[in-house]
């Protein structure tokens, strides 16, 4: 079979690139080189305008099957990146058959693992590194992935008001089921331990050899089986919460939608629930739910229904108090109710998008907008602690925009500074 290129609409068909060529030995100028994790094959990076395509090599219809793999996550609603294409039949200007090839596009925003680590110290990052990861496997096993290669390295992370969130970016180990046997979950629990474990020591020696002497021997956050007994706890927790059965005992009905409320807070979506009776307590019940991913969470999705803003769950949460506390300003400024959508919309018009239009251009896309916005809040929040009194919107933007944003990294495509044994060879 001839060459062939699958690609989804609404991305560029990729034709000037010089498919003809191995990956290691491409020379064009669209290739950028992002900031990346490890990876045992071939990637290459190619921007199109303000858009980056990540174009991995892979032998043996892996591609194909990685493509289809990450298509149907995303369609179960686990956070994937995008699946634009594959490339397969490819032949070298001899004849010679090449290895397939996958495109996916760059998440903007987004940092490995390891570069998260060289920007911010140990201990700000490490637990909402490990719950991020855990929260992605708990999501991948709901929607029935046994992943097989779970690992930093193959997650990527974007700040989330505080927290951060992961996307699974390496499916090729992984098999797709209706559903995953508790064997079948720990398995995959395992792999991940073994390879955070091994993560964790490639960040001790990194920067132990950028010489940081904060890192003591004796710091349990640097024990590699302490961190991967961590993350099995935080699996373990969420996992529970997530399908539990719930003894309710009679009168107690009311812990059901408090059951359900924790779910959405969490992201998660309940699908069907049953209460059978407790043969170990009069009256009682037992409560057993069936959890489903959805994507949006419940705080993404209120707010994008009142606002049109869609954003990550964190900032929604972060956005949603903002605006409730504005509604509650205008109702004792106007001395009248406000109602829900109103309070919404007029927060949109009179704080959100004047706030946002106070960012210089240059500045704007270093972070994405609810992101921006969210630090503000935070700066205002120490500025006003410290002068021990709100100090005002205005104020904080305005020293915001000074002394913080101008020095934070560019995080929408972060480039790396190429070394010599990474750039292609000149074309022949």
């Amino acid at each position: 079979m001839g060459f062939r290129f699958t690609t989804r609409p609404g991305h560029p068909m990729f034709a000037d690139l010089p498919w003809e060529r191995p990956l290691a030995g491409w020379a064009s100028d669209r290739i950028v080189s992002p900031v990346r994790g490890i990876s045992r094959h071939v990637v290459r990076f190619v921007a199109y305008g303000p858009d980056v395509y990540a174009l991995k090599e892979l032998p043996d219809h892996l591609a194909e099957r990685e493509y289809r793999l990450l298509r149907e996550l995303d369609e179960r609603s686990v956070p994937v990146v995008e699946a634009v294409g594959v490339a397969t039949g490819r032949r070298t200007a001899d004849g010679a058959p090449l290895d397939d090839v996958l495109i996916t596009r760059h998440l903007q925003y987004s940092l490995p693992y390891r570069a998260l680590f060289s920007r911010s110290g140990l201990s700000d990052l490490w637990e909402p590194l490990l719950d991020a990861l855990a929260e992605l496997l708990a999501r991948a096993h709901l929607a029935g992935f046994f992943w097989g290669d779970c690992s930093l390295s193959n997650a990527l992370f974007r700040r989330d008001a505080g927290a951060l969130a992961a996307w699974l970016v390496d499916a090729e180990t992984g098999e797709l089921h209706g559903t995953l046997s508790n064997g079948q979950r720990g398995h995959d629990l395992q792999i991940a331990e073994m390879n955070v474990a091994g993560e964790l020591l490639d960040i001790v020696a990194m920067r132990r050899a950028d010489g940081d002497r904060a890192l003591a021997d004796d710091d349990p956050r640097l024990d590699p089986a302490a961190v991967a007994d961590d993350l099995r706890c935080r699996y373990d927790a969420l996992w529970d919460e997530l399908t539990a059965d719930e003894v309710i005992g009679g009168g107690e009905e009311w812990r059901v939608a408090e059951r359900i409320r924790r779910l959405n807070d969490l992201g998660f979506d309940v699908d069907e629930l049953e209460l059978l009776d407790d043969p170990a307590s009069a009256g009682g019940h037992v409560l057993r739910l069936t959890t489903r991913v959805v994507e949006p969470g419940h705080h993404r999705r209120r707010l994008l229904q009142l606002t049109g803003l869609d954003v990550q769950e964190n900032q929604a949460r972060r956005l949603l108090n903002d605006i409730l506390a504005y509604r509650a300003y205008l109702e004792v400024r106007g001395g009248a109710p406000v109602t829900e959508h109103v309070g919404a919309l007029r927060w949109l018009v009179e704080v959100f998008e004047p706030t946002l239009a106070a960012v210089p251009a240059e500045l704007r896309a270093k972070l994405e907008d609810a992101e921006i916005f969210h630090q503000i809040l935070e700066h205002r929040w120490f500025m006003s602690e410290r002068a021990g009194t709100d100090v005002g919107t205005a104020a904080a933007v305005a020293d915001y925009l000074e002394g913080v944003l101008p020095s934070a990294p560019d995080e929408r495509t972060v480039l790396a500074v190429p070394e010599a044994d990474d750039l292609p060879p000149d074309p022949a």
